[in-house]
C-alpha cells in the first residue's frame, strides 16, 4: 500500500517530552534572581582582586583577563569533535530547531567552518564576529586578540528559545585531521583553548562508524587536561551500529583516550543518538533514551549551579592572583637583599631567575601560607614573565597599602577566605544543600564559614 512508501521516505520523530521535562522548558517560574549576587560578585572582584591582578600584571602570566561580561555571562556549553559527527544536529535537536528557519546547517561534508555561538535573543538574527567582539557587554571581546581572520570565522546566532535564556551553546569547526593549522589562517588551537578555559560543560562528540583518533584529536585531549570534570564524551549515532559492534567501538574509544585521560575520575561517556528521528529498530532504544536523559540532567545541573560555579571560578582566579603576587614579592625581596652598591642589577637578577630554588623562592611561599603546591605556576613561566616585566617595575606587597583602602594582600585574602564563601553561602540557602559545586569545579575544600551564626 502507498502509506508504507511514505513512511520510509519521512522518518518518524521521537517524542520530546523527556527533553522538556528534564530541562524544565515548560515551567513558567521566574528565573531565579541572580542579578543581586552578580553585582556583589563584581564588586568583590573589582575592589579586592583586580587591584592586585593589575599591580603584578597577572594577565601577562596567564593570559586570562576577567571582563565584566565574563562575570555576568551565562554558562557555556562547548561542542568539540571531528567533522560530521553530529555536533550541529545535536544542537538543533536540543533546541528543537529541526525544520525551522533557525536550524544550523548539517550534512555529510564539513559544514561548520565557523565557531558558532548560539545565544538568546528576542528574534532570530545573525551577528558578525566583528560586532560580537566589539560589544564589551558580551563576554567575547577578548577574542579580538586572535585577529581579523579569526573574527571572520566567528558568528553569533540569536534565537528566541527558553533554554538559551539560561545557557549559551558554542558549535566549533570539526577537527579535520589532515588540515594544517596555518591553512586555517588563525591559531585554531589557541582559539579552542580560549573556549575550553571558559566552558562550563564540554561535549566531545564522536561518530562510532568512523572513529579515528589522529594527531589533532590527541592535541585536543592534551588541551583538555585539567578540565576532566567538565568533559562529557558522546558516542553519537549509536543506533547505526549493531550492539556487538558498538561495544567494540566503545572499547576502542577508551583505549585511544586512556593515555590522554589518566585521572581517577575519567569523563563520563554517553552512548546514544542525539537527533529527532526514531531509533533504528532492533537497537537498545531504552538504553539510548536513558543515556540521553542523564546527559540532559547533566546539562540541567550546570544551569542550576551556575552561580556557585561562577563564584568558585572567581575564587580560584583570586587564589592564583594571590600566589602570583606573593611570588613576585618574594623575587623582588630576594633581589633587594642581594643588591649592594657595587653589584650589577641585571646580573644579580638573572641569577635569581635562572635558579629560584637556590634562593628558596618557591619553597618559602609554600612554607608561608595555605598555598597548595599544585597551584604554583611553573618556574619557566617566570623567566618569560620577567623578560617582559623588569623586576624594578614592581613594588613590594608591604608597600601596596593605603590609609583608606587598606592593603591589597589583606583584601584579596579576605575575599578568598570570607567574602566569596559568604556569597556562596547566601545562595545556598534556598536550594538543596546536596551539591556545593566545589565537587564539580574543584575549588578545593568547601570553605567553612566561621562567621555566620548557625
Amino acid at each position: 500500500p502507498p502509506e508504507e512508501v511514505e513512511d520510509t521516505s519521512e522518518p518518524t520523530k521521537r517524542d520530546r517530552s523527556h527533553l522538556e521535562n528534564t530541562l524544565k522548558l515548560n515551567e513558567d517560574k521566574p528565573a531565579d534572581d541572580v542579578s543581586g549576587v552578580l553585582q556583589r560578585l563584581r564588586k568583590i572582584y573589582h575592589s579586592s582582586i583586580k587591584p592586585l591582578e593589575q599591580s603584578y600584571r597577572y594577565n601577562e602570566l596567564r593570559q586570562h583577563e576577567i571582563t565584566d561580561g565574563e562575570i555576568t555571562s551565562k554558562p557555556m556549553v562547548l561542542f568539540l569533535g571531528p567533522w560530521s559527527v553530529g555536533k550541529s544536529s545535536m544542537i538543533n535537536y536540543l533546541l528543537g530547531l529541526d525544520d525551522t528557519p533557525y536550524q544550523l546547517y548539517t550534512g555529510a561534508e564539513p559544514t561548520t567552518s565557523e565557531f558558532t555561538v548560539i545565544m538568546h535573543g528576542p528574534k532570530l538574527k545573525t551577528i558578525e564576529g566583528i560586532v560580537m567582539a566589539a560589544d564589551s557587554a558580551r563576554s567575547f571581546s577578548p577574542l579580538e586578540k586572535f585577529g581579523q581572520n579569526f573574527l571572520e570565522k566567528l558568528i553569533g546566532i540569536e534565537v528566541p528559545h527558553k533554554l538559551l535564556e539560561r545557557v549559551t551553546f558554542v558549535d566549533t569547526p570539526g577537527i579535520i585531521e589532515n588540515r594544517k593549522q596555518q591553512e586555517r589562517g588563525y591559531p585554531f588551537n589557541d582559539v579552542c583553548q580560549w573556549f575550553i578555559d571558559r566552558a562550563d560543560l564540554i561535549f566531545v562528540v564522536f561518530d562510532p562508524t568512523k572513529l579515528d583518533v589522529g594527531l589533532e584529536l590527541e592535541m585536543l585531549f592534551r588541551q583538555l587536561k585539567g578540565r576532566e570534570s567538565q568533559i562529557r564524551i558522546i558516542l553519537n549515532k549509536a543506533d547505526s551500529l549493531a550492539t556487538q559492534e558498538l561495544m567494540r567501538v566503545y572499547g576502542a574509544l577508551f583505549w585511544s583516550l586512556a593515555p590522554l585521560i589518566n585521572v581517577t575520575e575519567p569523563p563520563r561517556v554517553y552512548v546514544s543518538s542525539f537527533w529527532p528521528h526514531e531509533y533504528h529498530p532492533d537497537t537498545h532504544k531504552e538504553l539510548f533514551l536513558k543515556e540521553e536523559i542523564s546527559l540532559l540532567e547533566d546539562l540541567n545541573q550546570v544551569i542550576e549551579n551556575r552561580m556557585e560555579n561562577k563564584i568558585a571560578f572567581i575564587r580560584q582566579h583570586a587564589i592564583r592572583v594571590r600566589i602570583h603576587a606573593l611570588l613576585v614579592d618574594r623575587y623582588l625581596q630576594t633581589y633587594k637583599d642581594k643588591m649592594t652598591f657595587f653589584s650589577d642589577g641585571e646580573l644579580v637578577f638573572r641569577d635569581i631567575v635562572e635558579d629560584p630554588d637556590k634562593f628558596f623562592i618557591f619553597k618559602s611561599i609554600l612554607a608561608k601560607t595555605n598555598v597548595s603546591k599544585f597551584d604554583l605556576p611553573n618556574r619557566e613561566a617566570y623567566k618569560d614573565f620577567f623578560g617582559i616585566n623588569p623586576i624594578t617595575s614592581f613594588k613590594l606587597l608591604s608597600q601596596q597599602c593605603s590609609y583608606m583602602g587598606g592593603c591589597f594582600l589583606e583584601k584579596i585574602e579576605k575575599a578568598i577566605t570570607r567574602e566569596l564563601p559568604d556569597l556562596l553561602g547566601s545562595i545556598g540557602l534556598g536550594k538543596k544543600p546536596n551539591v556545593l559545586s566545589c565537587d564539580i569545579t574543584g575549588c578545593g575544600e568547601t570553605p567553612k564559614n566561621r562567621y555566620r551564626k548557625p
